[in-house]
């Protein structure tokens, strides 16, 4: 039996680290102590103003969407009460401002008539329960840091369904705007028909108020965007109500409100596990909606204040708010974009600001529920008309139609899936599609082989440029991970069949950021596939943690230090210690890199085949039998034909250098009755030599087999010339 022992280092390391995990959460829920401590008196009267501003259009709101969610109006004031205080005190974003949203209304009406019938106390419990899971998934998001997740959601999956969800509250509110009573649930479809085929039975007077209401909410934007249109619009509209006894004449009204505090929900079923799981999908999908938005929302304001916003921060602050708001009778809270904007604009330097509205409304509850009796429901619908015709936003639909297919396609299917299926569906189906775009794009990074520019500095993707014979470059744009690696792969070999003569193959990796097990096994195949072709692979620019990555899982080892290069240098490395001269300066045309420029050039053609062994055929001797014969009594004569600066750096000591470019110079001092060993760096430049010599009546010759590389991979003994370049 084996007993493992922890060190005491690494258990205290252990306990460091989950301290710090520990204390990093901890501070998460102490955010309002973080606020009050840096408040300083000089924010409260901007904060005051911005709290009275924004109250001021977010009291109607409240009840309006309210009427949208299926809930009792006064049930929108108590959300729009808990997430102003909750979100605003445990955020991180000065400006930003939460409550009940028109979005998040319709999606509580949507996800939860899934399982209650509106207006029953079951349904007022399940909209509870559904409040309680969307917090406790966006807290869960927040204090495990996975806020990074919302930036995988596309901006076009917000914009289509923000249009769908305005079409839908318009045509939802058709009924009440003008009297007709229509059966519910029918859908998006079917409530248009119903309106028009009881379009007859409209009631003037309602339809009088709720028209009037749009037209008031209209010309005031024009006058000044700032005064509260709705908020009048309503106290008008209840004012003749009241004036008029417009109740009595068949216009339906809100009735009086409940005066008091928030108070605790009668009934959340949290132990009802069949409901939790028929509710799981929808509040899954509001969770995720909400976390785009809030994270959208967050950073446009932030672009404009410079504050730099913690989102996991956000995210606890609107998972507290809606756990708040279950608890005290409430529904789905989230971040609003106009009313933040709202915010941002009246002055607010704080949270506090935020915490200040939801006081305000509830003041204002407090102070106006007996009048609230008055509200004509029309009045309501004419303000959400005006709010869903603004939630369709023209000028960013057409942007997403110009700018490219992937987000036009994105948007417009996540718009007729609002429309047309339930609205958790249309939430997933979006965001579905996005994930989907996000990992077709990074599965297929671009593999693109790369050549020098005119000035030779610079490395480029330039189709239309030859590439060297023997060196493939090739640039790696993206990650190298499990889902991109086969494409990789491919592209590469795909590279590799089409340029059989590259068999070395030099990798620019300053794009690879990620590398995984799959990458390292695909790194792994090719360096076989080119080492097994006689070639080699070297890798440049490797980011830190991907080399750190690769040294862990042992492909340093395999490849070799030596074979991780220097920008500057690789081309220069590669050209003088590993591609082949012969190739070079015989076979190559194109001269690619500022190396190739100073290469000679043969002056007469020499009749070699390019591949070797030629048709004829010559003995070859090994290394190490030459280095014996080289002791002998009668030792061959070795022509080393490989160029000076090649043989400077290293030849076989008793070697003479006569390069094959300047072969038929050396003909009459060659001895015909003395055996000749031909020695080059492989065996190319050696067959071509001995094809030359052949031609001219040389019959002792031999081969040096496998070259330099093979002497010296023998370890026998090699000669430098002093001073080489």
């Amino acid at each position: 039996m084996s007993v493992s022992i922890t060190s005491p280092h690494r258990v205290q390391t252990l306990a460091q680290n989950l301290t710090t995990v520990g204390l990093e959460t901890l501070g998460y829920f102490t955010q309002p102590v973080r606020i009050l401590r840096d408040y300083q008196l000089p924010y409260l009267r901007f904060d005051i103003v911005a709290g009275l501003t924004v109250a001021a259009v977010m009291l109607p709101q409240a009840m309006v969407f309210a009427f949208i969610a299926g809930m009792p109006p006064v049930t929108g004031l108590y959300t729009a009460i808990l997430g102003s205080i909750v979100a605003g005190l445990w955020g991180s974003s000065r400006q930003a401002q939460s409550g009940p949203t028109n979005t998040h209304s319709l999606l509580t009406l949507s996800v939860t008539s899934t399982v209650a019938t509106m207006g029953t106390p079951e349904f007022l419990a399940a909209a509870g329960l559904l409040t309680l899971m969307v917090g406790v998934f966006r807290l869960l998001v927040g204090i495990t840091r996975l806020g990074v997740l919302a930036n995988f959601v596309s901006d076009a999956v917000i914009v289509g369904f923000t249009a769908g969800a305005g079409v839908l509250i318009a045509i939802n509110q058709l009924p009440h705007l003008l009297g007709i009573n229509v059966a519910r649930g029918g859908g998006f479809v079917g409530t248009l028909q119903q309106v028009v085929l009881n379009i007859a039975t409209t009631h003037l007077l309602s339809a009088a108020l709720g028209v009037g209401a749009i037209i008031v909410i209209v010309i005031l934007a024009r006058i000044n965007a700032r005064i509260p249109g709705p908020l009048i619009a309503i106290v008008l509209s209840a004012a003749a109500v009241a004036l008029f006894g417009l109740d009595g004449m068949g216009v339906k009204v809100i009735g009086e409100l409940p005066r008091g505090l928030p108070p605790l929900a009668t009934y959340i079923p949290i132990t009802d596990l069949d409901l939790i799981g028929r509710l799981s999908t929808g509040a899954l999908a509001v969770g995720a909606i909400g976390l785009v938005q809030t994270t959208s929302i967050t950073r446009s304001i932030s672009s404009l204040t410079r504050q730099r916003v913690d989102s996991n921060q956000e995210f606890v602050a609107q998972g507290l708010a809606n756990m708040a708001s279950a608890i005290f009778s409430g529904f789905l809270v989230t971040t609003s974009f106009n009313r933040s904007a709202l915010n941002l604009q009246s002055g607010a330097r704080t949270q506090m600001a935020a915490a200040f509205s939801g006081v305000f409304v509830l003041i204002g509850m407090l102070l106006l529920a007996p009048y609230a009796a008055f509200i004509p429901n029309a009045a309501l619908a004419g303000v959400l008309m005006v709010i869903a015709y603004r939630m369709v936003d023209m000028p960013e639909i057409k942007r997403l139609l110009q700018g490219g297919r992937g987000d036009a396609l994105i948007m417009a299917t996540t718009l007729v899936a609002t429309l047309l299926l339930p609205l958790e569906f249309a939430v997933l189906l979006g965001i579905v599609m996005s994930l989907g775009r996000y990992i077709l794009r990074t599965s297929a990074p671009q593999v693109v082989p790369v050549v020098p520019d005119e000035s030779y500095k610079h490395l480029a993707y330039q189709p239309d440029k030859p590439e060297c014979p023997q060196l493939a470059v090739i640039e790696i744009r993206g990650d190298l991970y499990f889902g991109a690696v086969d494409h990789v792969e491919k592209q590469i070999l795909a590279h590799m069949r089409q340029n059989p003569t590259q068999i070395y193959l030099l990798l620019r990796m300053q794009n690879v950021q990620v590398i995984d097990i799959s990458g390292i096994h695909m790194l792994e195949f090719l360096l076989a596939a080119y080492r097994e072709m006689g070639g080699d692979m070297y890798l440049v620019k490797v980011r830190g943690p991907v080399y750190e990555r690769m040294k862990n899982l042992g492909f340093v080892t395999r490849l070799g230090e030596d074979h991780f290069l220097e920008e500057d240098q690789a081309i220069s490395y590669l050209f003088y210690h590993v591609l082949d001269p012969a190739i070079c300066i015989y076979e190559c045309d194109v001269r690619v890199f500022a190396e190739c420029q100073n290469l000679p050039r043969p002056t007469e053609h020499l009749p070699i085949p390019h591949t070797s062994p030629p048709d004829f055929s010559l003995p070859r001797i090994s290394p190490q039998a030459l280095y014996h014969a080289l002791r002998g009594e009668q030792a061959p004569l070795v022509i080393d034909v490989r160029e000076p600066r090649e043989f400077r750096r290293s030849h076989i000591p008793q070697a003479v250098n006569m390069p094959l470019s300047h072969i038929f110079d050396y003909l009459d001092e060659l001895p015909k009755d003395r055996v000749i060993v031909i020695v080059a760096r492989t065996e190319r430049r050696a067959w071509r030599a001995a094809a030359v010599l052949k031609q001219h009546g040389f019959e002792r010759l031999q081969i040096l087999a496998g070259g330099m590389l093979a002497w010296e991979g023998a370890d026998l003994l090699t000669a430098v010339t002093p001073f080489a370049p």
